[in-house]
């Protein structure tokens, strides 16, 4: 995954941009069905427990693989094994630009 610290960057004004034009009587309203409204902390909390299932979804079906049961094959656990690594390893990418792009934030002049 490459995420360019520029664009992110580029992204967050537009959006500060955006923030900045809306005057108080047009403040949109968060309706709680539509997702591209959610809590930015519910969407992560969300989004970390999916990779951590998907690692438990590994674990549990190596175990099963382990005890010999005949529905799971080797090719399964290895793809489940290959997809939580890859789903972690994506996390953890995204963590280490957010905080880069806090810490460009931080430091900007005001």
């Amino acid at each position: 995954m490459d995420i360019k610290g520029n664009s992110l960057y580029q992204e967050m004004q537009a959006m500060m941009g955006e923030i900045n034009s809306i005057s108080p009587n047009n403040i949109p309203t968060v309706t709680p069905n539509n997702p591209a409204q959610q809590n930015f902390a519910e969407l992560l909390g969300d989004a970390i427990g999916n990779v951590n299932d998907m690692g438990y979804k590994a674990r549990d079906m190596q175990h099963s693989f382990e005890l010999g049961e005949p529905n799971i094959s080797l090719a399964d656990v290895m793809v489940a094994k290959e997809k939580a690594g890859i789903a972690f390893e994506a996390t953890v990418q995204v963590r280490n630009k957010v905080l880069e792009a806090y810490k460009q934030i931080m430091n900007m002049p005001v």
